[in-house]
C-alpha cells in the first residue's frame, strides 16, 4: 500500500475518532542540542501536543524557564493533531508534534514529515522507544494493565492473558474506555500481532459480556474503586493519579504474562517537524525531555516509566524489563489503527 493512501486512510479513520470524541474524551539539568544554548535572540517554539495539560504543563513552563526558549503550545487529541500536522504538510507552523501514542507519531514519521534527531539523543533512549529512522524518540513508557478492585478479588484471581476476559464469569464485571486513544492503540497492536479476525473475536466476546462503557481512564479506575465494576483495562499510572487526587483506593494494578497483547507498553513521544524554522531549538526540547529534568518529572509527577535506562520509575512499580510484554514495532501502529478504528466501530463500541 503506498504513502498517499495509507495516509488518506488514517485520515478518514480520524473521522471516527473525532464522532466518537464528540460522546467521550480521551483521558503526562538536560542539555539542548549543540548550538541551541548559544542563541542570543528570543525564540519562539509552535509545539502541538497530544499530551493533556495537566500532565506536560508544567514541565514545559519549566523548561521555557531553564532554557530561555518561549512555547506557544496548542493541546488536543494526538490522533487529531496528526491527522492535522497531515493536511498542513509543509505549511504547518509547528515546531514540534509531542504525541501521548506511538501511531500517531509513526503517521506523522511515515509523511516525511520528521527531521531525523541528533545522535545524541538517539542513543539516549530505549531502542524500541524510537523509530527506526530516528525520526521520533518516546519520553515516557504506559503500560496497559487490569486494574482490579482488592477488596472483590485476589491477584490470583486474575487471569494471564486479558483475553480470557471474553469468559461467561466475567459478565457484567468489566469496564474500559473505547475511545481513548490508548484502549484504540492496544487494539491496533492486536490487529499488527494476532491478526484483525483474532482481534474481532476478542471484542466481540467483551461486547457479550456486557461491559460497563467510561470516557476515559480516569473514570474507569474510579468506577473500580466503587465497586461499580471489579476490573477495569487501563493504562497503569491512572491508579496513581486518581490516588493522588481521591485519597487511598482500593485498586492495584495485574500485569498479564507471557508477551501478551494486554501487558502492551505504548510509549508518549516527540519529534521535531520538518517545517520547524529553528531545528536546534526544537532539539533543545526534545533533549530536555528524554534527560534528567523529563524523565525524572515524568517518573515522579506523572507515575509513567522513564525511558532512559539510567531513570528509576517513581512509585512502587513492576520493573519495565520485567513486564512480559508482546515484541511489537510501535511505529507499525501507524498502519494498524485505521482497521482497529472500524473495528471498534463495526461491534457497536464507537
Amino acid at each position: 500500500m503506498s504513502k498517499v493512501r495509507r495516509n488518506a486512510g488514517f485520515l478518514i479513520a480520524l473521522v471516527i475518532v473525532i464522532a466518537a470524541a464528540a460522546c467521550g474524551g480521551d483521558d503526562a539539568g538536560g542539555g539542548g542540542a549543540a548550538g541551541a544554548s548559544d542563541q542570543q535572540e528570543e525564540v519562539t517554539l509552535t509545539v502541538y501536543s497530544g499530551r493533556e495539560e495537566e500532565f506536560v504543563g508544567p514541565l514545559l513552563e519549566q523548561f521555557q524557564s531553564d532554557e530561555g526558549i518561549t512555547l506557544e503550545v496548542r493541546y488536543g487529541d494526538s490522533a487529531e493533531l496528526a491527522a492535522q500536522l497531515l493536511e498542513e504538510g509543509e505549511s504547518s507552523p509547528a515546531d514540534v508534534f509531542l504525541s501521548q501514542d506511538a501511531g500517531s507519531l509513526g503517521a506523522v514519521a511515515e509523511a516525511g514529515l520528521f527531521t531525523e534527531l541528533d545522535a545524541s539523543i538517539l542513543e539516549r533512549v530505549d531502542e524500541r522507544f524510537q523509530s527506526p529512522e530516528g525520526l521520533w524518540v518516546g519520553t515516557s513508557g504506559r503500560a496497559r494493565v487490569a486494574a482490579y478492585n482488592t477488596e472483590a478479588l485476589s491477584e490470583d484471581d486474575l487471569p494471564d492473558s486479558i483475553e480470557d476476559f471474553t469468559a461467561p464469569e466475567w459478565r457484567g464485571r468489566i469496564g474500559f474506555p473505547p475511545t481513548n486513544s490508548s484502549f484504540q492503540a492496544f487494539v491496533a497492536a492486536m490487529i499488527e500481532t494476532q491478526g484483525t479476525d483474532e482481534a474481532r473475536t476478542f471484542l466481540e466476546g467483551l461486547v457479550a459480556n456486557e461491559p460497563q462503557i467510561y470516557e476515559d481512564n480516569s473514570s474507569t479506575v474510579r468506577a473500580v474503586a466503587a465497586g461499580e465494576i471489579e476490573v477495569g483495562f487501563v493504562n497503569h499510572y491512572y491508579i496513581y493519579e486518581v490516588a493522588a487526587e481521591d485519597g487511598d483506593i482500593p485498586v492495584a494494578n495485574h500485569f498479564f504474562t507471557g508477551g501478551d497483547i494486554g501487558a502492551l507498553v505504548n510509549t508518549a513521544g516527540i519529534g521535531v517537524m520538518t517545517t520547524s524554522e529553528d531545528k536546534d531549538a526544537a532539539e533543545t526540547l526534545v533533549s530536555y525531555l528524554t534527560d534528567e529534568p523529563g524523565q525524572t518529572y515524568f517518573a515522579s509527577e506523572t507515575f509513567e516509566y522513564p525511558v532512559v535506562d539510567e531513570y528509576e520509575p517513581g512509585e512502587d512499580l513492576v520493573a519495565l524489563d520485567d513486564i512480559q510484554s508482546p515484541d511489537i514495532d510501535l511505529s507499525n501502529l501507524a498502519e494498524t489503527i485505521e482497521p482497529a478504528l472500524q473495528l471498534l466501530a463495526e461491534v457497536g463500541l464507537l
